[in-house]
């Protein structure tokens, strides 16, 4: 184990520098303007006639090696309050294929043209405005180098004219929407200019990006040069208060799933978000007695771990600015998880609730061209579950600091704080909770400058009261990414004392080795390319080990997969798990279920050594089609062992999509898990089906309903929002809510559809610029 650390290590010190060269040499010139600029999609207005000209987009995909079949020009001027860019893309109106009228859509889902621009040139933070065909907008922020987060909402303005051979379009950024800083001298950014068109799935973007890279990769972006240079943006203050109403009932049973009397109650909230630019580039968010009941329910997944499931951020105060908090560490380890404030399991109901959050700030951007910070402070209430249970009021403080090394890498340090608050709580409720829980980070991520080296290196310590002496993490990461092969490395040890109560840590005291490396091969010949894009086969998977070096865990997918220029992909492979228990395990978890028959008589696995092999075969199909989605299916031994050798698992995991355009799509999601097991251990069959549709009946009207059953929870739950944009980044939302019971508990007289909570809710949310 430590020969492979220090391996690792080597490797790492030996690849720090800055020894491999891009040289992006593309360049364009904006100039000042004189001459007013109407937003109205033509570009006939006398200072486009001015201004250079970008063209000779090259293709990204489905391969890298010629220039883009569906030509683009793009031409960029300023004034004193805006950033104008006209655009020219060649594309027959009869090709149009676009997913919604709804702001911020999915990427991949429409015909695209994207702005990308890095105002401080540090490759790995930037900005992208981007419009489908129909005016459709989307913006959003770029953290290490290519990572996407539409969440993101500002205002800008654009205009779209469709002919029947190409369209045209024209931004018009405001500067205070920018994040940059001026300079005395010369003033220059890096920024790129990217199409998507899906009917020929060709990815192309003005300054070229290998095909192994998505197109918003900033080590690849060209230079943006002013001739004159940009304004100094001024005060920049957005307020967003909002108002809202709502209807809750709660349908209550004890522990014996004994209904006690409905509690329903009406409730006046208001409250207020509050953007304050301290610098063009730092920012100060505020919020005060936040809501977030228009945010969408989390996708349900069937557990058979024996950890806790990860469910992704939907809040957007959480998400912006997100990787600043939530990166750093390990995916089997991270210090902060957004998801611990404000949110809550009821352990009587199974469901997430809120928590009230009395408060917040958080403080993020750019000192300067080297230093970025990040920080944040939340408040939240007490609250009571039970007559005997509490949640306390409890205080999260988090601080970041980063320090741009080299081209584009960096230093990083975090610190996390969790106090809580046991004022006029009994002592009895507070048993088992500590008074605070911290830690402590150092990180050093490196980016090459042509993206195909990244390494990670961090040490954390986490502080609580009456811990042991083993409460660090240390992990290094080293990925090699060609176009011809694919390599992950890493291993992180976990001490056994190491607790992070704001962070996603399911195992401490472990190592974890993981290992995926995949082979590339692009077919050259060009009968064979235009059928097959690329093909290849890898290994996946992790180890993990207990600190004295004993397998604890083994996951070991090999496969082979085929890709066809449109995106659709074959994967087929073989798996291979081995699991030391330790502790007895139901591996269907039945525990999760309401009903307390349904996991009476289940008897768990005892501690002993298993194995599972099985094989899978995955289809994704196109998604230029209207019709397209994903299917998942694997089948074989499970959990089996010298005692057990009677043990077998069918599984399906698939999605199903139809696009309606260009008014959204309706979805279906289908999870069907067979477990057979020898007598007397359980076997059971878990169905999880989810119906979603989305429409957008206008670019400012949009309806969201999502329908799920869960059989394993006993759970049918059901969410639809309706959305009114009524002026820029202004809304109002109708959002119904309920969850009932899916199946029967004759025991205790319930049926399906037997209601456990729903709610009505109305809220408004408006955007002033003061």
């Amino acid at each position: 184990m430590r020969s492979t650390l220090i391996l690792l290590f080597c490797i790492l010190l030996l690849n720090i520098s800055d020894g491999f060269s891009q040289n992006n040499d593309k360049e364009i010139h904006v100039k000042k303007t004189s001459i007013p600029v109407k937003i109205d999609g033509n570009l006939d207005d006398a200072a486009w006639e001015m201004a250079d000209l970008a063209t000779n987009f090259f293709q990204n995909a489905p391969f890298d090696t010629s220039f883009a079949k569906n030509q683009t020009e793009v031409k960029l001027t300023f004034d004193d309050k805006f950033l104008y860019v006209g655009m020219k893309a060649y594309q027959p109106k009869s090709a149009y294929t676009v997913s919604s009228l709804k702001r911020d859509f999915e990427s991949g889902s429409s015909d695209v043209f994207s702005v990308t621009i890095d105002a401080f040139k540090d490759k790995l933070n930037g900005m992208q405005f981007s419009v489908s065909p129909l005016n459709v907008q989307r913006e959003g922020l770029i953290s290490l180098g290519t990572q996407s987060d539409y969440s993101w909402d500002n205002k800008w303005y654009s205009k779209v004219k469709n002919y029947d051979e190409y369209w045209t379009a024209e931004f018009a950024i405001p500067f205070t929407t920018l994040r940059y800083k001026v300079s005395e001298n010369s003033n220059s950014w890096r920024i790129n200019f990217g199409r998507f068109f899906m009917q020929t799935n060709e990815s192309a973007t003005w300054s070229p990006v290998p095909r192994n890279f998505k197109p918003n990769n900033l080590a690849f972006t060209g230079l943006l040069i002013w001739d004159d240079a940009p304004p100094k943006p001024g005060a920049n203050i957005s307020l967003i208060p909002y108002l809202s109403t709502n209807y809750s009932k709660d349908f209550p049973r004890n522990e014996n799933l004994e209904a006690l009397k409905p509690d329903g109650r009406t409730k006046l909230g208001a409250g207020m978000d509050a953007k304050i630019a301290i610098t063009p580039s730092l920012n100060l968010d505020l919020t005060v007695n936040p809501d977030f009941s228009q945010v969408e329910v989390d996708a349900q997944q069937t557990n058979l771990s024996r950890f806790e499931l990860f469910f992704p951020e939907k809040r957007q105060f959480f998400i912006e600015n997100s990787d600043l908090f939530g990166t750093f560490g390990f995916p089997s380890s991270r210090p902060f998880f957004s998801r611990r404030i404000g949110l809550t399991r009821n352990k009587f109901t199974g469901l997430v609730e809120q928590v009230p959050i009395l408060g917040g700030a958080r403080l993020s951007g750019k000192l300067n061209e080297n230093w970025r910070i990040g920080v944040m402070n939340m408040q939240t209430a007490k609250l009571n579950h039970s007559d005997n249970e509490f949640s306390p009021a409890t205080n999260f403080s988090v601080g970041v600091v980063q320090r741009k090394v080299f081209s584009r890498s960096y230093i990083g340090a975090i610190v996390v704080n969790k106090e809580n608050i046991f004022k006029n709580l009994p002592e009895t409720s507070t048993e088992g909770i500590a008074k605070y829980n911290r830690m402590a980070g150092l990180e050093f991520n490196y980016y090459s400058p042509d993206n195909r080296l990244e390494t990670e290196t961090s040490y954390h310590q986490s502080f609580s009261p009456g811990a042991g002496k083993d409460a660090s993490m240390i992990n290094q990461y080293i990925g090699y990414h060609h176009p011809h092969l694919d390599v992950n490395l890493g291993m992180a040890r976990l001490g056994k004392d190491y607790i992070t109560e704001v962070g996603y840590t399911p195992r401490p005291g472990v190592y974890t080795v993981y290992r995926p490396v995949t082979i590339i091969f692009n077919p050259k010949n060009q009968n064979v390319a235009k059928k097959i894009n690329s093909f290849g086969f890898g290994i996946d998977g992790s180890d993990v080990f207990d600190l004295e070096g004993k397998r604890l865990d083994t996951e070991s997918p090999v496969f082979f997969y085929v890709s066809t220029p449109s995106e659709g992909q074959l994967t087929t492979g073989y798996y291979m798990a081995y699991t030391r228990l330790q502790s007895p395990f139901d591996i269907t978890n039945a525990s999760d279920n309401p009903d307390p028959n349904f996991s009476k008589n289940v008897v768990p696995l005892p501690v002993d050594i298993y194995k599972t092999r099985n094989y899978f075969v995955e289809i994704t199909s196109p998604k230029r089609f209207n019709f397209f989605g994903n299917f998942l299916i694997y089948a074989g031994n499970n959990f089996r062992s010298e005692k057990i050798n009677e043990g077998k698992v069918l599984g399906i995991e698939s999605t199903f999509n139809y696009r309606i355009q260009p008014y959204g799509k309706v979805a279906m999601d289908v999870y069907y898990t067979d477990i057979k097991m020898q007598k007397p251990y359980n076997s059971v069959k878990y169905w999880l089906i989810g119906p979603k549709a989305e429409m957008s009946f206008s670019k400012s009207v949009f309806l969201s309903t999502y329908f799920q059953y869960n059989s394993q929870t006993n759970n049918t739950n059901i969410n639809s929002r309706l959305q009114w944009r009524f002026k820029p980044v202004s809304d109002i939302f109708l959002v119904y809510t309920d969850n009932y019971f899916a199946e029967q508990i004759p025991r205790f007289g319930i049926q399906p559809w037997t209601p456990k909570n729903r709610a009505l809710i109305l809220k408004m949310t408006y955007w002033l610029n003061v």
